[in-house]
């Protein structure tokens, strides 16, 4: 069984950082890809960022600058560090593990709120 948990959410002042954790475990990390999601309120769910197996990394165009993707295969880790938050980056953020098509979990969510 594949289980993914989120952590590190909270409150943030604009411009502020935080940064957010996800621990999976029940498939091959090394070998999965990690990928970060948001869903603000009444919105869609969103792309955010992703790391692969190789450690290259893909970004949203709205966080690209201020959000860096990294994982600790060691750890079974994948962090979001975020940096200069916006008010319009208040959601909740899921990470999603992807070993393959079948292969594959999401985490509970974590609130990140960013305001005055």
């Amino acid at each position: 069984q594949v289980t993914v948990v989120e952590s590190g959410g909270g409150l943030a002042q604009p411009g502020g950082s935080l940064t957010l954790s996800c621990e999976a475990s029940g498939l091959p990390f090394n070998d999965s890809e990690m990928t970060w999601y948001r869903q603000a309120p009444g919105k869609e769910r969103v792309f955010v960022a992703t790391i692969r197996r190789t450690f290259g990394t893909v970004y949203a165009d709205s966080v690209k600058g201020r959000f860096t993707i990294s994982r600790d295969n060691a750890r079974n880790t994948a962090n979001l560090q975020m940096t200069n938050l916006k008010i319009e980056d208040t959601a909740v953020y899921y990470c999603k593990a992807m070993y393959s098509s079948k292969i594959s979990a999401w985490g509970q969510g974590t609130q990140v709120t960013v305001s005055y």
